[in-house]
């Protein structure tokens, strides 16, 4: 069956690669064959290749109007939590459908990740309940559905770093359990197989780490100990998807000032890795931290950061926490900050994100 009748397969392959990705439900629900040429891995590849894929960040992110009476007797409100999308080409921001029971708002310090055209939510802590979370949504951007996925394994765990290698799998490690023991277990998920499997353990413990993928590798960055509560640490881990191992531990992986919190990191595709600590963005050259460039002063609280492929890097944040949340492109070639324009709507607090280009 041809994708358009009485037009060449080529020029009409043409003219789906062009859509934007608001249309790819209802391409979805034309017929089934342009649904199963749209979520073929070669037309998202082909999207990129001749420069028509389009670049999302996706951001855990309060409602800014109402806010919620939640959170189990606690007398300071708990905001309303949704997944909203920013286009930092166009600085177009759009709401996704709300996760089905999931009405009082997403679970709190929930983990996002990208795969294909997929976005994947995982764990976090139930707004009224505050109980810890091991379950897992998936939303399709070519359809605008979400649906369950397998839940973590492993017993409760908050507070985890998460990575995702943007084709097939979801890396999770550290954190902490119930007791508020900091993990050293590490998991991977297939998003295709809906399916978990278990890593090797870290060398150490890490609560409240970060995480970044590049070059082939799950990096996690920082954290604490049980014993250290706190205190966070310079080092990093890095586990090869290849070999299946941990390498050997980065002892002074972060530069003086940058392990007070966990730094919020960003790799680019040629292996670049950007950091925001404080009022400064740096790169790692070589082996070390270089600054790039100072941070605007309405944006030095950074709640997530990418790097595009166009060369730019996109910083999410606000002058303090509780002030509004803005956005800025920040061009490497002539290192200019460029501030994005944003409703009032999506001003509220970020807690988590991640990268999309579909």
């Amino acid at each position: 069956m041809e994708l358009i009748p009485h037009l060449p397969e080529t020029l009409a392959r043409e003219c789906l690669l062009r859509t934007s990705y608001k249309q790819f439900p209802l391409i979805s629900s034309v017929c089934k064959v342009w649904k199963r040429e749209i979520s073929l891995p070669d037309f998202l590849q082909h999207r990129k290749v001749s420069g028509h894929s389009q670049e999302l960040v996706v951001l855990s992110q309060a409602r800014v109007d109402p806010v919620s009476q939640l959170g189990s007797g606690k007398n300071i409100p708990t905001p309303l939590y949704r997944i909203s999308v920013l286009e930092p080409e166009s600085g177009l921001w759009t709401e996704l459908p709300s996760v089905p029971g999931k009405s009082n708002g997403l679970p709190l310090f929930c983990r996002l990740a990208s795969v294909g055209s997929d976005l994947v939510m995982i764990g976090g802590l139930d707004p009224v309940t505050w109980h810890t979370s091991d379950s897992v949504f998936i939303f399709s951007f070519l359809t605008s559905t979400w649906r369950n996925g397998m839940d973590m394994p492993g017993g409760p765990r908050s507070f985890f770093a998460c990575a995702s290698d943007s084709e097939r799998n979801v890396f999770v490690a550290g954190g902490h359990d119930e007791d508020r023991n900091a993990l050293t277990s590490a998991l991977v998920y297939d998003v295709a197989e809906d399916r978990w499997a278990s890593l090797p353990d870290m060398g150490r413990e890490r609560d409240e780490c970060t995480a970044t993928f590049h070059a082939g590798k799950f990096h996690v960055i920082g954290g604490y100990a049980t014993e250290e509560q706190g205190q966070f640490s310079k080092t990093a881990e890095s586990f090869n998807v290849t070999t299946r191992r941990w390498g050997q531990e980065s002892k002074e992986f972060l530069a003086h000032g940058m392990s007070t919190w966990p730094p919020v990191c960003a790799a680019g595709e040629d292996g670049e890795l950007y950091v925001c600590s404080r009022r400064d963005m740096m790169v790692m050259s070589g082996d070390t931290w270089q600054k790039v460039v100072n941070l605007p002063d309405d944006v030095c609280n950074v709640s997530y950061m990418a790097v595009r492929r166009s060369g730019k890097v996109v910083v999410i944040g606000s002058a303090r926490y509780g002030e509004p949340s803005v956005g800025y492109n920040w061009d490497i070639s002539n290192s200019r900050w460029v501030k994005l324009e944003t409703h009032e709507k999506y001003e509220g607090h970020v807690q988590a994100g991640c990268f999309l280009e579909i």
